[in-house]
């Protein structure tokens, strides 16, 4: 390990990043330094610029991607390293916050009915019936789930933060038949790869299970497990829910982030009393069947 990277690495232990976040900012940073082939704290604000515009440009990387590494770039020059005049010198891309794609729940049974086996029919379960993301469900132990009180502890999730999620008796009869089969001892859903010492799964294995269930029930669009976080929401409110609940539910920190569900919901859409239906107008039959204007006398 190099000098620079231990060094970023203890800054973010210091202020306890997540495992996740550590390995994808200490990736990207090494990626930044093979690319010129230097260390990065030889490298000067010029590179900076030309590499994202490479990352834009040439790799052709989502926004949303590149404003990734332009974090942890960020993280790197001013944080470790101190060099606050690099900030101008690392903008953030604009991103295009586009709407999510939701599944019907129609469309969230064929998935759970399209899964390989109690273990993939369990997490798929698991993910849509709580809204948890990828990597909190695959930490999730069997400790966190208190049937006595049909609730779902999720410990340190984003952002170091742990919440309650309700466990209906329906995700808790699928749990029941999974842990009599499996049996397993910490995790709830062990790695296959490591019997002996019991690991989680990846966050990929979890991405895996959705897209290969899509694969199989002959849903079209793109299936990932913030697709089933989404639907979960958008769900809880068409079915009367609040935003504030759903707000604590889903660990967002500000509000405005789980609003964006009242664009996803059809139903609310569907109540919005459309003042055009308040103008006297004439009979369509009445209008002129032409595109050319008529001639003036």
């Amino acid at each position: 390990m190099t000098r620079l990277r231990k060094m970023m690495l203890e800054e973010l232990e210091r202020r306890n990043y997540s495992e996740s976040t550590t390995r994808r900012y200490l990736r990207y940073v090494e990626r930044f330094a093979q690319h010129f082939g230097k260390s990065p704290d030889k490298l000067s604000p010029d590179h900076l610029r030309t590499y994202q515009s490479y990352l834009l440009k040439v790799r052709k990387l989502d926004p949303g991607t590149v404003e990734c590494h332009v974090s942890a770039l960020r993280f790197l020059f001013i944080r470790t390293l101190h060099r606050h005049e690099f900030r101008q010198f690392l903008p953030y891309p604009k991103v295009r916050r586009k709407l999510p794609k939701i599944l019907s729940l129609e469309e969230v049974a064929r998935l759970i009915d399209a899964s390989s086996g109690l273990f993939e029919r369990t997490l798929l379960m698991v993910l849509y019936g709580t809204g948890m993301r990828r990597a909190e469900i695959a930490r999730l132990k069997i400790v966190d789930i208190d049937s006595q009180r049909m609730v779902l502890h999720v410990v340190n999730g984003k952002g170091g933060k742990d919440r309650d999620l309700p466990l209906s008796p329906k995700l808790l009869q699928t749990l029941r038949a999974y842990w009599r089969w499996l049996q397993p001892q910490t995790y709830l859903f062990p790695s296959r790869t490591n019997r002996e010492a019991e690991q989680p799964i990846t966050d990929k294995t979890v991405w895996r299970a959705c897209s290969e269930a899509a694969s199989r029930s002959g849903i079209r669009k793109r299936v990932t497990p913030h697709l089933l976080r989404h639907s979960w929401a958008t769900h809880l409110l068409e079915a009367g829910t609040d935003l504030r609940t759903i707000q604590l539910l889903l660990g967002h920190e500000d509000l405005e982030v789980t609003a964006r569900y009242l664009h996803l919901s059809a139903q609310r859409l569907q109540k919005v009393v459309n003042p055009i239906e308040e103008l006297k107008l004439s009979n369509v039959d009445q209008s002129r069947r032409s595109y050319h204007r008529p001639r003036r006398s």
